[in-house]
């Protein structure tokens, strides 16, 4: 990976495959956010965007991974066993920096950075739209996976994501920000009293704040 101020992007090989890397990286850089993309999509995703946009200007750099899978070019992701597997095997690029690793990203990944997060050392998780449970069984219950990352964690959730509504969240260690009237991807209807890009400043702005917090 080049040292210099500019974006690169590095092929990464895991036992589930070879992953990809694209980093946007700060000046002067004093934490690293990794993101990976849902189970559905990839890093163009709006919110993974906008963060790469704005966070380097704030002293974090920000690594959009994306899993084996997605690489391939394959439309469904696989089992939450073997997408772990990929981002275990994306760690040591993350790390090669030699700065804090803030694990993350949206959905499934989300899912990911909270199971792995201790063990890889990560100083906090951001979760952006963490699926608390499938559309319409919320007897099926991810809590645990978010209760257990065991390190500082922001949830980044909109106010009618049909996989898990801010106020469907159990009480725990972690902070909760809601974006509201936002769906699953913090898209806002028309009716709504605020634009989709109000909708992304309160996903960045508040992601700046915390980043901040973590020292």
């Amino acid at each position: 990976m080049s040292t210099q101020n500019e974006n690169t992007t590095e092929a990464v090989e895991t036992d589930a495959g070879t992953a990809r890397v694209t980093w946007r990286p700060a000046e002067h850089a004093r934490l690293v956010l990794a993101v990976s993309h849902g189970a559905g999509g990839g890093i163009e995703a709006r919110d993974l965007q906008a963060l790469a946009g704005e966070l380097p200007a704030h002293g974090v750099t920000v690594a959009l991974v994306e899993q084996p899978w997605r690489v391939a070019g394959k439309k469904v992701a696989p089992a939450p066993k073997t997408l772990d597997v990929g981002w275990r095997g994306i760690w040591p690029a993350l790390t090669k920096p030699g700065l804090p690793v803030i694990a993350g990203g949206r959905s499934a990944g989300a899912r990911v950075a909270c199971r792995t997060a201790k063990e890889l050392g990560a100083v906090g998780v951001l979760a952006l739209s963490f699926p608390l449970h499938p559309p319409g069984k919320p007897e099926k219950s991810r809590a645990g996976e978010l209760l257990g990352a065991g390190v500082p964690t922001l949830v980044v959730q909109g106010g009618n994501d049909p996989f898990g509504k801010p106020d469907e969240f159990p009480v725990g260690a972690h902070e909760l920000v809601e974006v509201p009237y936002g769906d699953h991807g913090f898209a806002v209807p028309k009716r709504a009293p605020l634009g989709p890009d109000e909708a992304l400043a309160i996903v960045t702005g508040r992601v700046v704040e915390w980043v901040a917090s973590l020292g």
